[in-house]
């Protein structure tokens, strides 16, 4: 994989299970608890707004600890977190000052809660967005434990366009849940490269876009982050397929 490589247009046959068929959606492929994940989030956000132009993103689950059996360790989390917030401030990231006995040892929970808001009854693709941008913001930036279903309805809480109370039910009844799993099934296949990674129905593929990263040695092993720069160029690419898209 080259890190830096713009995303790209590839014929792709439509297929749900891997994106949205709708041409003005971009599926990202992710798990919360991955800061990759929410640096591209952020970008993409970002970039958005600048174009001033509406932004669909269709969240899937790349269930990291499902992958991995175990949590990933916090010692990793932290060295991305200090390599990522000291290269893009605008995160506004901090690392964890919480008691330690309360940091996260799940984000299914909170994955879990993301895919249940895309019920039009909790509020939708937009809802969903909303609530999965700002659980990524209270872990990160406010050091909040979204393993919590409590944490994650407070947050929700704070989120306009989703409905608490309809949200709290769907958690209630394991609303998101199966579709964590469903979502597991087809990350392990060949298509999905890791997280975070996006697809247009236009054909944009592209994992991990404008990091040119690698770590010194296994992190578990003294490894350290060299995070070696960072583009935001791709956005367009991503962008411009749904935007054109949506115009024909």
């Amino acid at each position: 994989m080259n890190p830096l490589a713009d995303a790209r247009t590839l014929p792709v046959t439509a297929d749900d299970s891997l994106f949205s068929s709708d041409a003005r959606t971009v599926t990202v492929w992710s798990d919360i608890g991955c800061p990759w994940a929410t640096l591209a989030l952020h970008t993409l956000h970002a970039a958005a707004e600048r174009r001033g132009a509406e932004l669909v993103v269709d969240h899937r689950v790349f269930p990291l600890e499902l992958f991995n059996s175990q949590s990933t360790p916090k010692p990793i989390i932290d060295a991305e977190v200090v390599a990522i917030g000291a290269k893009v401030p605008a995160l506004g990231w901090r690392l964890w000052t919480s008691p330690e006995y309360t940091y996260p040892v799940t984000t299914l929970p909170a994955m879990e809660a993301v895919q249940a808001a895309k019920d039009p009854a909790v509020g939708g693709l937009r809802a969903s967005d909303q609530l999965d941008t700002a659980l990524r913001h209270a872990f990160y930036g406010e050091g909040r434990c979204i393993s919590l279903t409590a944490e994650i309805l407070a947050v929700a809480a704070a989120c306009p366009l989703v409905d608490e109370k309809a949200l709290a039910s769907a958690v209630e009844r394991g609303e998101g849940r199966a579709a964590v799993y469903r979502d597991w099934a087809v990350a392990r296949g060949p298509r999905v490269q890791g997280s975070p990674h996006l697809f247009t129905a236009a054909g944009v593929d592209v994992h991990n876009p404008g990091a040119d990263f690698r770590w010194t040695a296994d992190p578990q092993q003294g490894g350290f982050p060299d995070f070696r720069a960072y583009t935001a160029d791709w956005t367009d690419g991503v962008l411009d397929s749904v935007s054109l898209s949506a115009q024909d």
